[in-house]
């Protein structure tokens, strides 16, 4: 598929088939996932992969399922059969950038102005929502509607402390489903978005 192609087919999908999913398809879209771009090289990106249906049913009453439905939308985030959840570390980071190749003049850790783990897990769930595309699957995202409930999602899944889960990605075939009320709001024009030279 031309790249251009898979961005433009790129959208979050709210209702899925039973079709089962290749694995080996998932292994190349994590493969994909995982080469995005990192601060230093730090890496510290991860990924939780659930296929386990009972386990997949508890992630989603944590992601509050159960209110998407309400809004008559399809239980996307138990029904496909793969769950991936896109972790990131900040004390990764922090770990990288006390090294002696990232301390500043001074020997301390550079400051960091924008907390750049947040944009590299950002990098990662994009580079993994644009290789389900490539695969010809769809996918989703939900996130924990609270701070109670991300921390009921890490205790699940046995995420470390120091990992911060970013939400949830489900994975399969696409069906045809109810489009997001806030695509209403349309896409912005160019003019609003691009500034060239200065803003």
């Amino acid at each position: 598929m031309d790249f251009s192609e898979v961005i433009r087919k790129r959208r979050m999908v709210r209702h899925f088939t039973s079709e089962p999913v290749d694995p080996a398809a998932i292994e190349r879209i994590l493969d994909l996932a995982r080469r995005a771009p990192s601060a230093g090289y730090t890496q510290g990106q991860s990924f939780v992969v659930v296929t386990e249906p009972q386990t997949r049913r508890e992630i989603a009453r944590i992601c509050g399922e159960d209110e998407y439905i309400a809004d008559g939308f399809d239980p996307f985030i138990s029904q496909p059969p793969v769950i991936v959840v896109p972790c990131v570390s900040e004390t990764a980071y922090h770990r990288r950038y006390q090294e002696p190749d990232k301390l500043d003049e001074a020997g301390n850790e550079t400051e960091w102005p924008v907390p750049y783990w947040f944009m590299d897990v950002g990098c990662s769930v994009m580079g993994l929502l644009l290789a389900v595309v490539n695969e010809g699957l769809a996918a989703g995202f939900a996130g924990a509607p609270t701070s109670e409930r991300m921390a009921e999602l890490r205790r699940l899944l046995g995420i470390p402390d120091e990992v911060t889960p970013v939400g949830v990605v489900p994975i399969g075939h696409g069906a045809q489903d109810k489009p997001s009320p806030s695509l209403k709001r349309r896409r912005k024009p160019e003019a609003d978005l691009i500034h060239r030279e200065r803003w």
